[in-house]
């Protein structure tokens, strides 16, 4: 399979990172399969051959975008090497270390199938299932997007993973009105054509899995849940608890905000009038004619919130991509 031809000075066999504009459909590719690598020397190549084993016998037309990170080991080199055996796999090697929001991101652009899978190479998703979440797509035209939701959590600092991800879950279905069994989780299969509007607003980090699905959610386009074991990860995790929880958090509230900033501002500014109405009748029992200055300052301050959502909320409105 061809590889598009790379700018001047760049290494043969890469794909630009600046080239973010959408590659049309091919024909006879019907599957993008997107995977980054970072680091994985010891087991991309057993990923790759899992991958390419279960699309070649799913019959599907497919193609493997194995997209190197700059990594610092032979990553790419294991990766070029084996690339003669596996005609469906294009190897792309980035030309520095971006994250796997943008590898996911410039990886779903350039897709020449329709349906684009996000997964990782590090041994942890059952990547042999890629399959059924594209049959999902194939026999139920209503569904956009297939999620396969983690039934266990073997990540690093589980302890603290569990009770963060559960806060940071229930926070997004509290903003979106609705279940998300796994708002995170790194195997999906979705729409191209439905996604290419949300692309744009992807992270570079892990928080990009998070994006993706409260854009759709959003947005009203259906995601279906497919449960999957997820076993403990192969090499070392790049996954950083406390900086990686925090832009999930801020990620969460941002994608919200984006597309629906009512649900985020108005709760606080209606309780912020709702006191500061009862602490003016209270300063009126109490100091008759008199308002403290704690009362106005609440109640200003809800105006101000409530005007700001509105006016947010008419920008959204008139952007025309919600």
């Amino acid at each position: 399979m061809s590889v598009p031809a790379p700018e001047a000075g760049a290494a043969p066999g890469t794909l630009p990172e600046d080239r973010t504009e959408p590659v049309a459909p091919a024909a006879g590719v019907h599957v993008t399969i997107v995977l980054p690598c970072y680091n994985e020397q010891d087991h991309v190549i057993a990923e790759v051959e899992r991958i390419c084993a279960a699309m070649d016998a799913s019959g599907k037309s497919y193609e493997l975008l194995a997209v190197d990170d700059r990594s610092t080991d032979d990553t790419l080199a294991k990766l070029r090497e084996a690339a003669p055996r596996f005609p469906h796999m294009r190897v792309v090697a980035f030309q520095h270390n971006s994250g796997s929001g943008t590898v996911r991101r410039i990886g779903s652009q350039q897709a020449r199938g329709e349906i684009v899978v996000w997964t990782d190479a590090d041994m942890t998703y059952p990547n042999e299932r890629i399959p059924e979440l594209v049959d999902v797509l194939d026999t139920d035209p209503s569904v956009d997007q297939v999620v396969g939701w983690r039934r266990t959590e073997e990540g690093t600092h589980k302890l603290l993973r569990v009770p963060a991800k559960w806060f940071i879950r229930k926070t997004a279905e509290r903003l979106t009105n609705t279940k998300i069994p796994d708002l995170n989780s790194g195997l999906r299969a979705f729409r191209k054509s439905v996604a290419l509007p949300y692309l744009r607003l992807l992270p570079p980090g892990f928080s990009c899995v998070t994006t993706i699905t409260i854009a759709f959610l959003s947005n009203q386009h259906p995601v279906q849940y497919l449960p999957i074991d997820y076993a403990k990860r192969a090499g070392t995790s790049k996954f950083h608890f406390t900086k990686d929880a925090y832009r999930y958090i801020l990620q969460v509230l941002r994608m919200v905000m984006y597309f629906n900033p009512l649900k985020v501002l108005m709760p606080l500014a209606l309780w912020l009038l709702v006191i500061g109405l009862g602490k003016g009748v209270f300063d009126m029992v109490v100091h008759f004619g008199y308002f403290a200055n704690n009362t106005i300052m609440i109640f200003v301050t809800g105006l101000i919130i409530a005007s700001l959502a509105l006016l947010a909320d008419l920008i959204v409105r008139s952007r025309g991509d919600v």
